[in-house]
């Protein structure tokens, strides 16, 4: 069977519908409830429960074949799998935050809230800017509020939180969506089936 890492939440219902309606249904998916291993032998698939975040390292060491992620998370932290599709879900975009009316000091490191440490390193590492990170893991709207921090780089869908905090965004700098990803042995092996199956997904979500 192909194990197939997908995120719980939100994101991964809307995934499995998809899958479902190209063939990998489980019924066991739908009466889930506390279960984070789901299989379908019949359509030879078994789907495995896991934390966003978690999915790429799943992958990667190769506890499974295929799984979905946000890129948001592929920039973070540059797992080595292949990325071979962009599913066009889950869209939002990364972002640079303030309070309304921030104006930057150019002549001191900028502090910047985050728990996207490598993603914003390397933004403003390509504007040659010096900054101060700090992680946060949480509640990043709450950093500049307080004075942790001048700005947060977050992913931001609709903006209602930022708006919600008087916050707004002053750059956005990357496009965010749902990305098919293969653990690289996987895709060798398993090739015909996972490239059956990312051709059925690329039809499901044109």
């Amino acid at each position: 069977m192909l194990n197939i890492a997908l995120p719980k939440g939100r994101l991964g219902d809307k995934v499995y519908n998809i899958l479902k309606d190209a063939g990998y249904d489980c019924p066991d998916y739908e009466n889930k409830d506390r279960l984070l291993v789901l299989e379908s032998p019949e359509n030879g698939v078994r789907y495995l429960l896991v934390k966003p975040s978690d999915v790429a390292i799943y992958v990667e060491h190769h506890a499974a074949d295929v799984g979905i992620v946000g890129k948001d998370i592929l920039l973070e932290s540059n797992p080595d799998v292949y990325e071979l599709l962009d599913l066009n879900i889950g869209k939002c975009r990364m972002a640079v935050a303030a309070p309304v009316g921030y104006e930057e000091d150019p002549d001191r490191a900028l502090r910047i809230a985050t728990k996207f440490v490598n993603v914003a390193k390397k933004h403003y590492a390509e504007k040659n800017r010096e900054i101060e990170i700090i992680k946060l893991n949480g509640s990043i709207e709450l950093a500049p509020i307080l004075g942790l921090s001048d700005v947060i780089v977050d992913i931001v869908e609709t903006g209602s939180t930022l708006k919600a905090n008087n916050l707004e965004v002053i750059e956005e700098f990357k496009d965010i969506s749902a990305r098919f990803i293969a653990n690289k042995s996987s895709f060798k092996f398993q090739n015909e089936i996972i490239t059956d199956m990312m051709n059925k997904l690329k039809e499901a979500t044109k």
